[in-house]
């Protein structure tokens, strides 16, 4: 067999026998009944029959083969030399680098990584790159505001994020943020011109052609017969576009025609038969065509990787990734919204009156009268009490609340990997969600405090050992310590424990020796719940938060109010500094705490004048006094030296501060 060039531009054609029909078959060649000659114009094609070439035309080949490989290896590439914009202290990982880069040289991309590798920060990368102005970013309901939040971090520019709900359309934001669900409610908005980049975020939303959302999402051609001939009718026109960014961790959730509208609106397949027969077995049995089945994969996949799709997993870049990858996903509130509202306004009303108390026992500490300071102490011990009890049962109602978003997301999470923990608080939320995977035929274990040492490691077993067990379900205070769980990599709390140090510890029941994967750990917190800005706080600094009382008493502990800023300043060493004060000293700290006091009118965050909250009830208590005791000037000292720069510098130099 030969193969040689043709005289007609971009086409080759091959000198062979009947008996070498099967091997240019294999390469998908076409057979010309008229020359009787096999041909192609596919240079990818060609090039698998380099071996047979002529001189001349194995060069050529080889260049396309060369050039080939390298867009296989770019699909799979886990770092780039580009320089791409980002935001001061942030940074892209390598392997983002690459996925960026490949995006950059391409007008329709498929971004397939594996969940937890941080498709939304490439797909921003993408923005900052080509400096797109108008952007759509479509996605799931749930994570709307995890796409706001990741754009408002990552973005390089300040751009005007807007998000459609439900007949409410952004009509003057430069970059729209909506969810699948109401796509066509907005269609005409979203077509009225051309978008600079559309983003679409689990594209396999998108896999049933016959589903509205895939058709207002990607557009909708049907065949129709009219006057005896069939034609293609477009009922959905496609979103316009001048670049395309598809992204899902399951490109093939179960079958390949699933992928079909997918890749035929990234301009990769134009025939729908031609696509069927060739990957999909179709064929037409007694019931009509049957697509259900799978063919020539691994040419499927070299056609992805070569035109539209990058794809790593977490296997394929451990050495960049963190052991743990921690992400907040705020989850729209909606039938949930009196439960967060109940919760908000009860944790205001304690935090005030927690800050009060905690104001009270500063003061105390500077009492003749040791019996001041305890009973202030008692009074914010008891407020704490009542506070952690009112705020638990309102929390538990959230928690409750989101349940169907919890299972939600685990069904999409569960089309990507086979096994998940999920870390709950509350016994009523563990058996809610038990009760919900029943119902959705999720085989699950469960282990609370509740259960017997041997149940806990029955269900610690089955979920290691039994690959049809996909859930295990804990309490993060029973499962959070002493058990295996590295059968998974993915871990979600449905709740927050008070402690985040408790939060770590429930981590490291998949982070063990024997992990051999990154663990992603997701939190799934309601818009404007507590646990909303817990989880932030958290996944931030991953440190306790509760610093806001006094070291003497470490039995004691802060489970529900945020650090908030604070002046602790231990009775000891009140007592040494007000030895130290002169009569001058103690009237020029009075003089500085009442300039301080006549500043405050409890706007500081507004014009940084003044006391913060906190301190308001403290320097505004010790400047109406007539005169200050020494222990109390030792007090207003330490205030005085925290807002100096609101004060004079002769102030400050006669209250003996430096």
């Amino acid at each position: 067999m030969l193969i040689m060039k043709s005289k007609v531009a971009n086409k080759w054609v091959a000198d062979s026998t009947y008996q070498e029909k099967d091997i240019l078959k294999a390469a998908r060649w076409r057979w010309n009944p008229d020359t009787k000659a096999w041909w192609t114009d596919d240079p990818a094609k060609a090039a698998k029959l380099i071996e047979f070439a002529d001189k001349n035309t194995k060069a050529e080949l080889t260049k396309i083969a060369d050039q080939r490989t390298a867009k296989l290896n770019a699909s799979s590439a886990t770092d780039a030399k580009i320089s791409i914009p980002a935001p001061e202290g942030l940074a892209y990982m390598p392997f983002q680098k690459a996925g960026i880069a490949f995006g950059l040289a391409r007008d329709n991309v498929l971004i397939g990584d594996e969940m937890g590798l941080g498709k939304t920060i490439q797909a921003i990368g993408l923005i900052n790159s080509t400096k797109a102005k108008r952007v759509l970013v479509i996605c799931p309901a749930s994570l709307r505001l995890n796409w706001k939040n990741e754009l408002e971090k990552w973005l390089t520019v300040d751009r005007e994020i807007g998000i459609a709900v439900g007949k409410s359309y952004p009509d003057t934001a430069e970059i729209v943020i909506i969810n699948y669900d109401i796509i066509h409610t907005h269609a005409k908005a979203l077509r009225a011109e051309e978008w600079d980049l559309m983003i679409a975020d689990e594209i396999h939303y998108c896999k049933n052609q016959q589903a509205r959302r895939t058709q207002y999402t990607l557009g909708y051609t049907k065949a129709e017969k009219k006057n005896g001939q069939w034609e293609d009718v477009v009922k959905v026109a496609p979103i316009p576009a001048k670049k395309r960014v598809f992204m899902t961790g399951t490109p093939i959730a179960n079958r390949p025609i699933e992928l079909w509208p997918i890749v035929n609106a990234l301009g990769l397949f134009d025939n729908f038969w031609g696509y069927a027969k060739r990957y999909c077995a179709a064929y037409k049995g007694r019931w009509g065509w049957d697509m259900t089945g799978s063919s020539n994969l691994p040419e499927l996949q070299e056609m992805l990787r070569t035109e539209i799709m990058v794809r790593r997993l977490k296997k394929d870049v451990l050495t960049d990734l963190p052991a743990k990858v921690r992400q907040v996903i705020e989850i729209p509130s909606n039938g949930a919204t009196a439960s967060v509202t109940a919760e908000r306004e009860a944790w205001d009303q304690w935090e005030d009156q927690i800050t009060g108390l905690k104001a009270a026992v500063e003061l105390a500490k500077v009492s003749d009268d040791p019996a001041d300071y305890e009973l202030a102490v008692k009074r914010l011990r008891d407020g704490l009490t009542v506070a952690f009890n009112e705020m638990s049962a309102l929390r538990q109602m959230t928690a409750v609340a989101k349940i169907p978003d919890i299972v939600a997301h685990l069904s999409e999470v569960l089309e990507a990997t086979d096994k998940v923990v999920v870390m709950a608080h509350h016994r009523k939320v563990i058996d809610g969600l038990s009760k919900a995977l029943e119902d959705a035929g999720v085989k699950h274990v469960s282990l609370t405090g509740r259960d017997s040492m041997t149940a806990r490691q029955a269900a610690v077993e089955a979920f290691q050992d039994d690959p049809t067990v996909n859930v295990f379900i804990g309490s993060i205070q029973a499962a959070g310590v002493g058990i295996t769980l590295t059968a998974a990599s993915h871990v979600i709390f449905a709740e927050l424990d008070w402690v985040p140090a408790n939060l770590s510890q429930a981590e490291d029941r998949c982070h063990r020796i024997g992990q051999t994967d990154s663990v992603l750990v997701q939190h799934l917190v309601l818009e404007g719940s507590m646990d909303a800005v817990m989880a932030k706080k958290i996944t931030a600094k991953q440190r306790v938060i509760d610093e806001a009382l006094d070291k003497e008493i470490p039995e004691f502990k802060v489970p529900v109010i945020p650090a908030v800023e604070v002046t602790e300043t231990p009775r000891k060493a009140i007592e040494a500094a007000a030895a130290t004060l002169t009569p001058e000293q103690i009237e020029a700290v009075h003089r500085g705490l009442q300039a301080l006091a006549a500043m405050c009118d409890g706007a500081r965050e507004i014009d940084g004048m003044g006391f913060n909250k906190f301190d308001t009830m403290i320097g505004k208590s010790l400047a109406g006094a007539i005169t200050l005791s020494p222990k109390q000037a030792a007090l207003g000292q330490r205030l005085v030296r925290k807002y100096r720069r609101q004060l004079p510098e002769g102030t400050l130099s006669e209250a003996g501060i430096k």
